[in-house]
């Protein structure tokens, strides 16, 4: 083995080491954070379902849809994961500032540019995923499957399922929004290219109908599709920043 690779294992050693302490810091401030949300998970469940859930049944005319508990603890292990959702929300900005804390070394050695605005775009990217799905595909996907409720057939959502399908949602959205980013950083240590995205551009496309089964809560082709298109989407988003990152590349390498 040469010495400069015994040094790249050295320096990544290192990072997971920062990594690993800087995840055991973060979740002391995702438990604490958790004590102080706990107070108010009430108000943030009823946020969460007039978000969604404010629709008229067809039973029972100006009744809405209500939540219900199934069993005893349901109600209060429901606002217990919905507290843990809030401060895990809360604190990716501390985890992700630990990730990039601990790999900017790295990038450092392959003379990237300015690796700290790696750190507010990931920041940037998961929120406005989040974003997008609590304001327009959330709302959107839960009206739309209540839709099919009739006189006879009418909705119980338990508060656990309804939690747990919402914030998987929400995760979901965040973390796949990262996309174009992944693939940009990919690029800029050439493990990727453009010609290589476009030529498996169909293998893109089956990876992202695994991942929209997986992520999805439910196994519906409905909640799937509305999962799967944005991430397609973002595919194609992150194939156009690998050729810009190319383009200059070469420019740079022209001069």
């Amino acid at each position: 083995m040469s010495i400069e690779g015994i040094i790249d294992r050295g320096k990544i050693l290192d990072s997971l080491e920062r990594l690993r302490k800087g995840l055991l810091l973060s979740l002391c401030i995702f438990v604490l954070l958790g004590v102080v949300i706990f107070p108010f998970s009430k108000q943030l469940l009823r946020q969460l379902y007039e978000t969604n859930l404010k629709v008229d049944l067809v039973a029972q005319p100006h009744a809405k849809v209500s939540l219900v508990a199934f069993t005893i603890p349901e109600a209060f292990f429901s606002l217990l994961k919905l507290t843990l959702f809030v401060s895990l929300f809360i604190s990716m900005p501390f985890i992700f500032y630990q990730i990039w804390k601990a790999f900017a070394p790295l990038f450092r050695l392959k003379k990237l540019r300015s690796p700290f605005v790696i750190f507010l775009t990931a920041i940037a990217l998961f929120y406005l995923g989040a974003a997008f799905c609590y304001f327009v595909t959330l709302p959107f996907g839960v009206q739309f499957l209540l839709g099919y409720q009739s006189a006879h057939i009418k909705p119980m959502i338990s508060v656990g399922t309804y939690i747990s399908f919402c914030t998987a949602f929400i995760f979901g959205f965040g973390l796949t929004f990262e996309l174009p980013l992944i693939l940009a950083l990919l690029s800029y240590i050439k493990v990727v290219n453009a010609a290589f995205l476009t030529r498996n551009r169909r293998y893109a496309i089956l990876l992202v109908a695994v991942l929209a089964a997986v992520v999805t809560p439910t196994p519906d082709v409905f909640n799937m599709t509305l999962m799967g298109a944005p991430l397609y989407v973002l595919f194609e988003v992150g194939v156009i920043v690998v050729k810009i990152i190319e383009r200059k590349r070469v420019r740079a390498a022209t001069l």
